[in-house]
């Protein structure tokens, strides 16, 4: 598809005219930016086969407007950058109907693409003079859209309106059905099913085909598989798993004990692991790319020619998601293991295991002030001691964190050089060469996932294709199905198939990671669940079903005794989670679509 559909990808405007409406109804303009009235547009089936283009365009809003808030900030995985997190009520115990980042703009951009979705499904089968097998494929690929919007709108809200027909004027929003969520979920089944019943759907696209990157039958499978799992069908979840896997996709092995990073590099994003994703390109900043490297980055990405590099380092990976990631051999991790005695420290005093070796006498008098044990201080081995507890553990840690005192390649002097993540910095020049966060004075861990490492990418967007579903994910799916089945044994082979790959110690190899039974291995799921999909904002939605978001994202102190919320390295926190109450599981209708549509607003939000 990016050699096919990335010009019209182009197309995509941040404007009310492609289908967003902030005044929380719908706007009815769907017709592509550079084509004609509707009419003309059906009239001709060139035209008719780009304005399928438009519905994937909607894909890619809020990856490239990073103040929405990605999925994963909103799980207890990552945290979003204090100056940014007001906006987000459904975090902070203050969500309303009215509420822009939390509520409100996600409702207008998934309705949006759906609208765009039911224009294409009513009237492509009309086209004149189309192949009726081209046809036929088009309906499905916007059929699988819409119900991919449909998920993540009923897993969000709830409660939602579901159209299937195009809209004519405003008022054909009104008095629409609302379902309930297990409508829904029944809803997308019988759309899913249509997809996969297309024989003109592929079960796949190879890396060469002009139309890679187009649905195919086997993301529907893939879909179909999720939403079975809301529904707890576990055998049909199991089942469409199955079928995602004979349908040709696997995981990415190509690069040996390196794969799982190089898995998200420009080279591998057309590889067999990826099943649904967001085709992005090298052109047009804002329309056809992600910014993931330049929120994600640090000031060490290249030079964006006023002598600053062009990370921002917005979002922030959580200290308590960090401690989650095993000791290479499997074992729990726990900081009194390499340092007896930090857990009963403050997070003020333990700071003084994070300094650099040799510091100057006012940093010194500076960590001192700031509350840190300087007793405890190594002049010449305090940055070994700690590189410890980072350097024998789960390697997908190392491949998508920036942790303290390792290295990391940047380009902001033009060319590919080596800046070490010390705390206090000093300077990314030499002699030290140190990591520079868009916050020099804190220190967060960043990432590394989506990021691009020395020269590798010179632009504050990204051509690297997003995934929204890839096959390392449902076989996590799959496994947490086979385990709720009562095949566990089966489960820990698919679970272990994911952590090879990744160089993990596998289940059941040795008394750390012997699997105690159903429970003890669903709880081992969700947390591989969280280590391999951190940064692909998919995880927030197992959170949600698996209804454990509240506990993982809200409680007040974990066993170590950390608060909730954006931390530094050591546990310093800078603000904090509030949960406003269990109607914050679903979130509040915008107010304006109540009003305008004769809507039923959400328990707990009238």
């Amino acid at each position: 598809m990016k050699n096919s559909i990335k010009k019209l990808y182009k197309r995509l405007a941040l404007t009310t005219g492609l289908g967003l409406c902030f005044m929380g109804c719908v706007n009815m303009d769907l017709t592509p930016s550079d084509q004609a009235a509707s009419g003309a547009v059906w009239g001709n089936a060139t035209m008719a086969e780009q304005s399928v283009n438009g519905v994937y365009n909607m894909l890619y809003y809020g990856y490239n407007n990073a103040w929405l808030g990605w999925w994963d900030t909103w799980s207890y995985m990552m945290d979003l950058d204090a100056n940014w997190v007001g906006g987000f009520g459904s975090l902070l115990g203050n969500n309303t109907s009215t509420n822009d980042r939390a509520s409100t703009r996600w409702w207008q951009v998934y309705y949006a693409g759906i609208f765009r979705a039911n224009d294409v499904i009513e009237n492509m089968p009309n086209v004149p003079n189309m192949d009726e097998s081209e046809r036929s494929r088009l309906v499905s690929e916007a059929r699988f859209l819409r119900s991919w919007w449909y998920y993540r709108l009923n897993a969000l809200y709830g409660n939602i309106p579901y159209y299937t027909k195009a809209l004519t004027s405003t008022d054909d929003t009104k008095n629409a059905k609302q379902c309930t969520q297990d409508e829904m979920w029944a809803n997308l089944v019988t759309d899913l099913t249509l997809c996969i019943e297309d024989k003109n759907l592929p079960d796949k696209y190879s890396s060469s085909d002009d139309n890679y990157g187009h649905i195919t039958k086997g993301a529907a499978y893939a879909l179909r598989g999720i939403v079975y799992m809301w529904q707890k069908q576990w055998q049909k979840a199991i089942n469409d798993f199955q079928s995602v896997k004979d349908c040709g996709y696997k995981l990415y092995t190509g690069s040996g004990t390196n794969s799982y990073k190089q898995l998200f590099k420009l080279a591998n994003e057309h590889c067999d692991e990826m099943i649904f994703s967001i085709q992005c390109t090298d052109k047009d900043n804002g329309s056809s790319s992600h910014q993931k490297n330049h929120f994600y980055g640090s000031r060490c990405l290249p030079n964006d020619g006023s002598g600053v590099g062009l990370g921002w380092t917005n979002y922030i990976v959580n200290p308590r998601f960090v401690d989650s990631y095993e000791n290479a051999d499997g074992s729990p991790f726990n900081w009194d293991d390499y340092i007896p005695g930090y857990s009963s420290m403050t997070p003020k005093a333990r700071a003084v295991y994070f300094y650099r070796d040799g510091l100057t006498d006012s940093e010194y008098a500076n960590a001192e002030k700031n509350g840190a044990d300087m007793s405890k201080y190594l002049k010449s081995g305090n940055e070994a001691r700690i590189l410890k507890a980072y350097s024998n553990r789960d390697p997908r840690l190392g491949a998508s964190v920036v942790t303290p005192y390792s290295i990391y390649s940047g380009g902001i002097s033009g060319v590919a050089t080596n800046y070490t993540y010390r705390f206090p910095y000093r300077t990314l020049n030499a002699p030290t060469y140190d990591y520079a966060t868009d916050i020099t004075a804190m220190a967060y861990y960043t990432n590394r996932k989506f990021v691009g490492e020395g020269m590798e990418l010179i632009v504050n967007y990204s051509p690297v294709d997003l995934p929204l579903i890839r096959y390392g994910q449902i076989l996590l799916l799959w496994a947490e199905a086979l385990n709720e089945a009562g095949q566990t044994d089966e489960a820990v082979n698919k679970v272990n198939e994911v952590r090879n790959r990744a160089g993990a110690q596998p289940l059941n190899s040795n008394t750390y990671t012997q699997v105690a039974g159903k429970d003890d291995l669903k709880q081992r799921i969700m947390k591989e669940s969280h280590w391999e999909l951190l940064a692909e904002d998919v995880v927030f939605f197992d959170e949600l079903r698996w209804k454990t978001w509240k506990d993982l994202k809200f409680a007040t102190t974990d066993d170590n005794g950390a608060v909730n919320g954006m931390s530094q390295w050591w546990g310093k926190v800078t603000y904090s989670y509030k949960w406003g109450g269990d109607n914050y599981w679903i979130l509040p209708i915008p107010a304006n679509a109540v009003q305008i549509d004769h809507l039923t607003q959400n328990p707990g939000y009238n």
